[in-house]
């Protein structure tokens, strides 16, 4: 007699499904406003197999941001000429996503949320700053903190409220604007 096969978590594809519906609805819809029920209707599973998925809607909501943040593309920029590479990099489009989310859109809808700020405030921490201060070999974490805030910033005013002087760059002023102030903030005393 054979025994059949335990299934402990679900499915990858499944699983994508899920995130992808979350990272949908995350974007429209504020941490509160975003039911994990509403996800699983999203795509045709029930609720119990989305919490067996991811845990907790905050796990969820984690690993959404961590998709759309798309952070790990600091660690792959050139230390020879960082504050540039991180400019372009900055500029570039966003690769296309097969849910089109952009990568501040479910931070921006949930920034005031008190249940959501703790998962942005280790996301940030763990997956932009500590990298980023990894990358430009800092001391301490004040200078990848404030390039974090300036790119941030940035972001938030050039790809969410589309401010006119941030959204176009064609005379590649921004780029230069950027990778100056990127020096600047992350030059070390002594190194001038």
């Amino acid at each position: 007699m054979g025994t059949a096969a335990v299934c402990l978590s679900p499915p990858s594809s499944t699983r994508s499904r899920i995130l992808n519906a979350a990272i949908k609805r995350f974007a429209r819809f504020s941490y509160e406003e975003t039911g994990l029920r509403d996800i699983a209707d999203d795509v045709g599973v029930d609720v119990a197999y989305v919490h067996r998925s991811f845990g907790s809607k905050e796990r969820l909501f984690a690993e959404a941001v961590r998709a759309t943040a798309q952070a790990d593309r600091i660690t792959a920029l050139d230390e020879a000429n960082f504050p540039g590479e991180l400019a372009r990099e900055f500029l570039a489009e966003d690769p296309e996503t097969e849910h089109g989310v952009r990568p501040f859109d479910i931070s921006v809808r949930s920034l005031s949320s008190a249940s959501a700020a703790p998962v942005l405030r280790e996301f940030i921490l763990n997956d932009v700053i500590i990298p980023l201060n990894d990358k430009i070999q800092s001391t301490d974490l004040k200078r990848a903190a404030m390039v974090a805030a300036l790119l941030s910033g940035l972001g938030i005013l050039r790809d969410v409220l589309k401010i006119d002087p941030l959204v176009s760059d064609d005379d590649g002023e921004l780029e230069l604007l950027i990778r100056d102030t990127v020096a600047a903030i992350i030059e070390h005393p002594g190194r001038r």
